[in-house]
């Protein structure tokens, strides 16, 4: 039976949350449309976040991925969406030359639930935990580099996600 996940403001009740769970940007419903929701890696992983035949990308996946745009240090402006709507200035490299039109949805920290790097960060969840139980693994964007980063990080931390399609 697969896992449910629910929408969760109290910023309390998000740090310490245990099962899938998802908000908006400063539970702020006009946040959606340009940027979706922020989920734990609890939800993240969930096999009912991705519409059926699609699945939420694994560390390696992204690491092919970045590695086919030439690397860490190019793929990530390659990745993103031009201009300054969804990045602030500079958006380093940014050329979206793969359709990704990644924005900066930024995150809400795993301590104390609070949000921040709106416009200036764009994270995205893996299905991959790390070796540390606490955490999972994690790509992430910046406007001030063309960078495409991998990492671990806590798995209360609310993070984008991006569907692919299955094989």
């Amino acid at each position: 039976m697969a896992m449910q996940y629910l929408i969760v403001t109290d910023n309390t009740k998000w740090a310490t949350y245990p099962i899938g769970a998802y908000c908006w940007y400063n539970n702020d419903p006009t946040f959606k449309d340009e940027y979706g929701a922020l989920y734990n890696w609890h939800a993240a992983r969930v096999e009912l976040l991705c519409p059926v035949g699609w699945h939420t990308a694994t560390e390696e996946e992204w690491i092919t991925m970045i590695n086919y745009l030439g690397g860490e240090s190019n793929a990530g402006g390659k990745l993103k969406e031009t201009g300054f709507t969804h990045w602030q200035s500079p958006n380093e490299g940014a050329t979206n030359e793969t359709g990704f039109t990644a924005r900066a949805g930024g995150r809400r920290y795993f301590g104390d639930g609070s949000f921040e790097l709106i416009r200036s960060k764009g994270y995205w969840w893996t299905s991959t935990p790390s070796n540390n139980e606490r955490s999972a693994h994690r790509v992430d964007i910046s406007y001030i580099v063309d960078w495409a980063s991998t990492g671990s990080y806590r798995k209360n931390t609310g993070y984008s996600v991006r569907c692919i399609k299955d094989n």
